[in-house]
C-alpha cells in the first residue's frame, strides 16, 4: 500500500494535516524539477523552462522578501481568514458547530497556518510539489473523515489568499512591477490549488 495513504482509523484528529513522511524525500525546487522532467523524457531542458528559471533567479531577493512577509504576517492572515469564515457562518461557533468549543477553533487556526506555511514553502522553492505532496494530498478525504465542512474551509482559504496578497502588495510596493505581479500571481495560484484540492 502507498505509504501516503492513511486508513481513517489512523488519522490523528489533533494533527489531521501532519506530513506523512520527511519533507526532504519529495521536495523539488524549480531547478531540480526541470532536470527531473527533462531526464524522464531523455531530452534537454526546454528553452521555455530555461526562461522561467532565469526569471526565478532574477526575482530571488524579492521572493525571499515575500516569503519573509508571509512568515511575519502569518498569525494575522490566518486569524483574519478564520474570523471571516465564522462571521459568515456563525453556527460554526455554536454548540455542535465545527469551531465549538474553543479547542476546535484552535484546530481551525492551526490548520489554516499549516496550509499557509506550505504555500510559503512552495513560493520559496518556486515549485508546488511540496504543497501538493505534504499538504494537499488526501486533504479532502481527511476533512471528510473528520466531518470538517469543506465549503467553510474553502472560504477560509479564499480570505487567506486575499489577506496574503494585501500583505505582499505592501511589502513589494518598491520593487519592479512585473516581478511583484509575477510573485503575487504565483502565490494566488498556490492558494487556488489548495481550494481546488478541497472542492
Amino acid at each position: 500500500m502507498d505509504r501516503r495513504v492513511r486508513e481513517p482509523d489512523a488519522i490523528d484528529p489533533q494533527f489531521p494535516l501532519a506530513p506523512l513522511y520527511p519533507i526532504s524525500n519529495i521536495v523539488f525546487d524549480s531547478f531540480s524539477r526541470a532536470v527531473a522532467e527533462a531526464e524522464a523524457q531523455t531530452t534537454y531542458v526546454e528553452p521555455e523552462r530555461l526562461d522561467r528559471l532565469r526569471q526565478f533567479v532574477a526575482a530571488r531577493r524579492e521572493r525571499l522578501d515575500a516569503v519573509s512577509t508571509i512568515r511575519q504576517k502569518a498569525k494575522s492572515i490566518v486569524t483574519r481568514s478564520v474570523s471571516s469564515m465564522v462571521a459568515e457562518n456563525p453556527h460554526l461557533i455554536q454548540e455542535g458547530g465545527n469551531c465549538y468549543p474553543m479547542s476546535r477553533m484552535a484546530t481551525c487556526l492551526r490548520d489554516g497556518e499549516f496550509i499557509l506555511r506550505y504555500i510559503s514553502y512552495a513560493l520559496l522553492a518556486g515549485d508546488a510539489s511540496v504543497l501538493d505532496e505534504c499538504c494537499l494530498y488526501g486533504l479532502k478525504e481527511t476533512y471528510d473523515t473528520l466531518g470538517v465542512p469543506r465549503p467553510s474551509a474553502i472560504r477560509a482559504i479564499a480570505v487567506m489568499k486575499n489577506a496574503t496578497l494585501d500583505a505582499l502588495e505592501t511589502a513589494l510596493s518598491d520593487v519592479d512591477v512585473s516581478i511583484a505581479a509575477a510573485l503575487s500571481a504565483e502565490v494566488s495560484h498556490y492558494f487556488d490549488r489548495a481550494a481546488i484540492a478541497l472542492s
